[in-house]
């Protein structure tokens, strides 16, 4: 079995489980005044707002999808594309900012080939920015999953992206 075979058949039963949890909301009205219940279960189903899925919450629920899509759009929190396997959050809070964060920024996006909010080209990272990441000593600072990357300089920025290139590989 392929890669593409496994994500496709766990893409379904994601959907299965979707459809199971939407039973419960099969009265319209319940449905709309639950949409971002709703909502935040895709994602958690699928790490972002799949269309697909989207769609069938639309049939199931009878709400228009310009509708659900309108609510998604709204709420900052919903990504609407799938995210990389690694999310590189940089601290773009005061203390960060003074000590270097902007250059940082400008470094992963060279590396990454992306903007912030967006994902790299192979898919492997996510690039947010960050209000703050509570580590202001360190500053500036970076977050890789739950690692937090500090005293970081532009140059420092390749080696701790290869190594997860790196990772990724094995």
């Amino acid at each position: 079995m392929q890669i593409k075979d496994i994500v496709q058949e766990k893409k379904q039963q994601n959907i299965q489980i979707l459809k199971e949890y939407l039973e419960s909301f099969k009265n319209r009205s319940r449905a709309e005044s639950n949409l971002l219940t709703i909502l935040h279960k895709v994602q958690e189903l699928f790490g972002y707002l799949d269309k697909e899925a989207i769609e069938e919450v639309a049939t199931i629920i009878q709400v228009p999808l310009s509708h659900i899509w309108g609510v998604a759009t709204f709420y900052h929190y919903f990504k609407l594309k799938k995210p990389g396997k690694h999310i590189i959050s940089v601290c773009l809070g005061t203390a960060c900012y003074i000590k270097g964060a902007d250059e940082i920024v400008a470094k992963l996006k060279e590396e990454l080939k992306t903007d912030l909010g967006g994902v790299s080209e192979d898919g492997l990272f996510s690039f947010e920015e960050a209000r703050c990441l509570g580590a202001c000593s360190l500053a500036p600072v970076v977050m890789i999953d739950d690692k937090i990357y500090g005293n970081l300089t532009p140059q420092m920025i390749p080696q701790i992206i290869k190594e997860y290139k790196r990772k990724h590989k094995e």
